[in-house]
């Protein structure tokens, strides 16, 4: 299906409230048009690529001289612009000669806007139609199966190059429509139990949050949007602003997810942060699940449920690997066995669990009750567990200045051992 014309932007109902008269450029109506933007300042044409309307108020015109709004046209049209719409009666009592007359030469659309439409209005119906009409003519395989919730989530995921007003022109039309204030968390969830499903869920456990979600092969993709507090009162706002929203998202699929499902969490980002932002949590939530099917977990796990984790727990796994698992293989494990290389060799050699030991120790502060709580085992035990890491490392493992060493090394033992496991098992590791 072609691009969306100049003639069929004409035609939208915010633009016609604008009264709009056609001055020049009367042969390029049917020009296809990439993009609409609006822009106050004078040297606009250097931020356009080709195939764009540009609406502007006039100001930077004003007070231009005669060659200066000549060269104006020229540049426009230069830049391969699709047209040019100036609002007069405010900042421009008239369209100038001069730039009629350059339009008319350059064969360039020139529109004079008589009557005042916010720009945001136009702007919103024309790209969001642009989107639409460039959707429908996509490929079903971009497409996910002519999925339009699902080219977007994976555009985003993937990193595509976007801009926010085809973003939010794209949310919309799947129907989300997250305010400025709120709280985006992306969300990546894996199993035979993990469906759209436990998305929908999980938004109504939260109070049916605003969500964007799609299935894909090998997981299930959503953005959540946690709203904000516009109209509340000061105490309440700092109450929303210190809510951990991460944390209530994942409760939240904690208490729905069923057994076998794994669940992953992004971070939080203000959804009128920018597209980038929308897509980094929902990378990081993908990087994270890849990580929670690929390493072995740091602690022993609740049985029976659903593995629920967060970006924020897998900081430093993600850290380690960043630029992919195997990019970071041999590096990983130099820094193994550079730190380790006593304690491996003693568990080669005897039935023993000290790097884990060490890993949970450092994790949790050094703390006896904790460690051996969570080891299931006693605190006698954990203390000779701990001299015998001591005395094969030949250091004091609660040494302020060895604690970010030791447990960057044992996190690292553990994102080895799971890249060996993975190509077993087949798993994709993380990109």
């Amino acid at each position: 299906m072609p691009a969306l014309t100049l003639r069929e932007i004409l035609a939208l109902d915010p633009v016609r409230g604008s009264a709009p008269e056609l001055l020049a450029g009367e042969g390029s109506l049917d020009r296809p048009v990439r993009w609409v933007h609006s822009s106050e300042v004078y040297e606009g044409a250097n931020f356009l690529d080709g195939g764009e309307l540009l609406l502007t108020n006039g100001f930077g015109l004003t007070g231009a001289d005669e060659g200066t709004r000549r060269q104006y046209v020229r540049e426009l049209a230069a830049r391969g612009a699709a047209g040019l719409a100036v609002e007069v009666g405010r900042a421009l009592v008239r369209m100038p000669e001069e730039v009629v007359d350059e339009a008319r030469r350059l064969g360039l659309p020139l529109l004079a806007l008589h009557r005042v439409v916010p720009f945001v209005r136009i702007t919103e119906a024309a790209n969001r139609a642009i989107v639409a009409r460039g959707l429908s003519g996509r490929s079903a395989g971009r497409l996910w199966g002519g999925d339009h919730t699902a080219a977007l989530l994976a555009d985003l995921a993937d990193g595509q190059a976007l801009n926010q007003p085809e973003v939010e022109a794209r949310a919309a039309l799947a129907g989300f429509h997250p305010g400025s204030g709120a709280r985006l968390v992306g969300v990546s969830a894996h199993g035979a139990r993990a469906d759209l499903g436990v998305i929908d869920r999980a938004a109504r456990s939260l109070g049916g949050v605003a969500v964007l979600r799609a299935a894909f092969p090998g997981d299930v993709l959503a953005l959540v949007a946690m709203p904000g507090d516009a109209g509340a009162g000061a105490r309440d706002v700092v109450r929303t602003v210190q809510r951990d929203v991460v944390r209530a998202v994942q409760e939240a699929f904690r208490a729905v997810a069923e057994a076998g499902a794994t669940v992953a969490v992004g971070h939080a980002v203000m959804a009128g942060g920018g597209w980038l932002r929308w897509s980094e949590t929902l990378r990081a939530a993908r990087t994270t699940l890849e990580l929670a099917l690929t390493v072995p977990s740091a602690e022993p796990g609740p049985s029976g449920g659903p593995v629920v984790t967060s970006s924020r727990a897998l900081t430093l796994e993600r850290e380690l690997t960043r630029g992919g698992v195997d990019a970071n293989r041999d590096r990983l494990a130099r820094l193994v066995q550079h730190t380790l290389g006593p304690l491996l060799a003693w568990e080669a050699a005897h039935p023993s669990d000290l790097v884990r030991t060490l890993e949970v120790h450092l994790r949790h502060g050094c703390s006896p009750t904790r460690t051996a709580a969570l080891l299931h085992i006693g605190r006698q035990s954990l203390y000779q567990r701990l001299e015998r890491i001591e005395t094969l490392l030949g250091l004091e493992i609660d040494d302020p200045d060895l604690l970010g060493e030791l447990l960057a090394a044992a996190c690292a033992h553990r994102v080895v051992r799971g890249m060996g496991e993975a190509s077993v098992r087949g798993l994709r590791t993380v990109a």
